[in-house]
């Protein structure tokens, strides 16, 4: 029998104090019971289940919990660190879930729980219980309103004082301690929301942050911290937190025509009094609630809990409170040590469920590779807020999706990049596991004693001695073709390189390399790395690129049936962002912008609709389909578009298609 959202049967995860708290509020609420409660030890379970809620289930571990088929939805009330953990093995056992604020140490964490949430098909919301309760509805329903005009100006702080005490959570590192993931939080979710409600979203990002704070002596963690927000639309909002220090924990919004103060923001009681000043005169709002603070948060989860997310939080927010808090810590240097390049980082849980398929078609053998080689190959390139967690966490779903082929460059961040790489390839175990592709010898650097020299450097950064793959990222028409076979069969012959090729290569200087290798009994060029896409490449997105679109290309690629690694595989996102309308990217518009791209687009737009797909899966699956060889580079940023790439694996194309997308029809 379905249970009815009345009767939401829930489980708590920690026995802490605000666990006690919720505890008392599913019995007050209107949709929920209790039905179990875990600690790591028993006997605590135990306690808590005798002081709260007699007759509930009690577990010596979380893992017993989430196991228990009659918890419906769980609330995780454990310690920073263990979140993301516990959020993600919920999901994966099919738990609505309700977790503490913050949902993770970091945006990386954030977005695997995120990701989990939508592999798995449940319900997710982060418990910033102010934002379910009416006061908060009742704020944006006046900013809303057009009474305060334009918003210029927001005051939000939240801080308490608190003594040093080395075991207290709030002065551990280990245990995500500081102001900032504990209280700063709140202030950095309402600043997000006013400057999204003023402008008609429901939250938006700050595109300058700029902050000051300082940490403790001792413990490492931030004891207060100041930041200054900008928005698009211009609004300014200065936030504060602290644990050494009361703060007036109250919210100011400032508009053209008046202003609106919050006296109690984050803990409002059943009856709250906002205070709006317009034309000088100021009026007391009262919002009656009617009912206690946690509440609210618990009832929204039955309402909403089979549409996946509670629309005044949805799970978008939380990613965007996480990526802007990551800016916050970093701006103060607030970096936590299992954050660190020196550190130890245990991968989180896998986030697909047990039964999630293998995808045919993924792999294919390469002549000379002793492993498969997965046909979408993940970039390097980072430039990522906190480094270390985000490239852990998107390196780990690649390979969760069955992905085995990195791309890694010499000039990719000075290096940064492949150190990053190879501390996950050896951490991880899975070098031998691993397709490792190696670039050398950009411009002006490309000369085979270079190319020779910015190799070992590369490997020496990834702790690897030898590359599956090694290309010249460029080429350099100056060098006699034969130098560089030469150079680079000495590496293949030293058992440095497996098979080797040229990045941004023209296919005659190809036949030229492969034509003086077999004169000399030597390698060839084995594979090709240029741009590929259904959208024609109009400009170079670099100089000196070269792109294997056009249908002479393709026919020797056919021909030769040379492996091409394909660059900027879905155009730079034309296909999701591409519009007529649209010039905010300058590079977006300079390089694929242009009449025939546009009718690509209206031809992908039309055939995805009738395959019940997106535009860039039909873009990506031309590309797979292709008649040779080809492997897609990848370069996504979130955990979401690994997710999205692989999905184009679903696609297929007939040969009338793949034509009339290109319009050869």
């Amino acid at each position: 029998m379905t249970k009815t959202m009345s009767d939401l049967a829930w489980g708590i995860l920690g026995t802490g104090r605000i666990a006690k708290t919720f505890a008392n509020a599913v019995a007050e609420s209107k949709t929920g019971r209790l039905v179990a409660v875990a600690s790591r030890q028993r006997a605590t379970a135990d306690q808590f289940a005798g002081d709260v809620a007699p007759g509930i289930a009690a577990y010596g571990s979380y893992e017993e919990l989430i196991q228990d088929s009659a918890v419906e939805a769980v609330y995780i009330s454990t310690p920073h660190p263990f979140h993301a953990e516990w959020a993600i093995r919920a999901a994966r056992a099919g738990k609505h879930i309700l977790c503490e604020k913050p949902v993770g140490l970091n945006y990386a964490e954030a977005m695997a729980v995120a990701q989990a949430v939508r592999e798995n098909g449940v319900f997710f919301m982060e418990a910033f219980m102010y934002r379910a309760h009416p006061q908060t509805a009742r704020i944006i329903e006046i900013i809303r309103s057009g009474v305060l005009g334009e918003i210029h100006l927001m005051t939000a702080s939240f801080g308490f004082g608190s003594t040093y005490q080395a075991e207290s959570r709030l002065y551990r590192q280990d245990l995500g301690g500081g102001g900032i993931l504990d209280v700063g939080c709140y202030p950095m979710s309402m600043a997000r929301l006013v400057a999204g409600v003023s402008v008609g979203r429901p939250f938006a990002e700050p595109v300058e942050l700029t902050a000051m704070g300082k940490l403790h002596d001792i413990a490492k963690v931030d004891e207060k911290a100041v930041a200054i927000l900008s928005f698009e639309n211009g609004l300014l909002a200065q936030i504060s937190t602290s644990i050494d220090a009361a703060l007036e924990n109250r919210v100011s919004i400032h508009g053209s025509k008046g202003s609106l103060k919050v006296p109690s923001p984050w803990l409002p009681g059943p009856v709250c009094k906002l205070e709006l000043t317009v034309a000088g005169k100021t009026e007391e709002i009262e919002v009656v609630a009617g009912a206690s603070l946690y509440t609210f948060e618990i009832d929204a989860v039955a309402a909403y809990a089979q549409t996946g997310e509670a629309p005044f939080m949805p799970i978008e927010d939380t990613l965007g409170n996480m990526a802007a808090l990551d800016r916050w810590r970093k701006a103060i240097g607030m970096i936590y040590e299992s954050e660190t390049e020196t550190a130890i980082r245990p991968a989180l849980p896998p986030l697909r469920s047990e039964v999630a398929r293998v995808i045919p078609g993924l792999h294919r053998a390469l002549p000379g590779l002793d492993k498969p080689v997965s046909r979408m190959v993940m970039g390097t390139v980072g430039g990522w807020t906190i480094e270390r967690p985000h490239g852990f966490a998107l390196y780990d779903l690649f390979m969760e999706y069955g992905g085995n082929c990195f791309d890694t460059a010499y000039v990719y961040g000075g290096g940064r990049d492949e150190r990053l790489f190879g501390q996950w390839m050896r951490q991880r175990g899975v070098r031998e596991q691993t397709v490792v592709i190696a670039k050398g010898a950009h411009t002006p650097n490309c000369y085979p004693d270079q190319m020779v020299q910015q190799f070992n450097e590369s490997l020496e950064r990834m702790q690897t001695d030898y590359a599956d793959i090694y290309m010249l990222h460029r080429d350099n028409p100056e060098v006699p073709v034969g130098e560089f076979v030469e150079a680079l069969n000495e590496l293949k012959q030293a058992g440095r390189v497996r098979l080797f090729g040229g990045s941004n290569w023209g296919l005659d200087r190809i036949a030229a390399a492969n034509a003086y290798a077999r004169e000399k009994g030597l390698a060839g060029f084995s594979v090709l790395s240029n741009q590929f896409s259904l959208a024609r490449m109009c400009d170079p997105v670099w100089a000196g690129c070269v792109s294997c679109s056009d249908l002479e290309s393709r026919q020797w690629l056919e021909r030769e049936q040379m492996p091409l690694f394909a660059w900027s595989s879905q155009a730079r996102g034309f296909f999701v962002r591409g519009s007529e309308a649209f010039t905010a990217d300058a590079e977006l518009v300079r390089c694929w912008y242009s009449k025939d791209n546009f009718e690509r687009l209206c031809r992908a737009r039309e055939l995805a609709r009738s395959k019940g797909t997106s535009p860039i899966h039909i873009a990506a699956a031309y590309v797979l389909q292709q008649k040779f060889p080809l492997f897609a580079l990848i370069g996504p940023q979130k955990l979401s578009e690994i997710a999205s790439c692989f999905a184009s694996f679903d696609v297929v194309l007939s040969s009338e298609e793949i034509a009339w997308l290109n319009l050869e029809e």
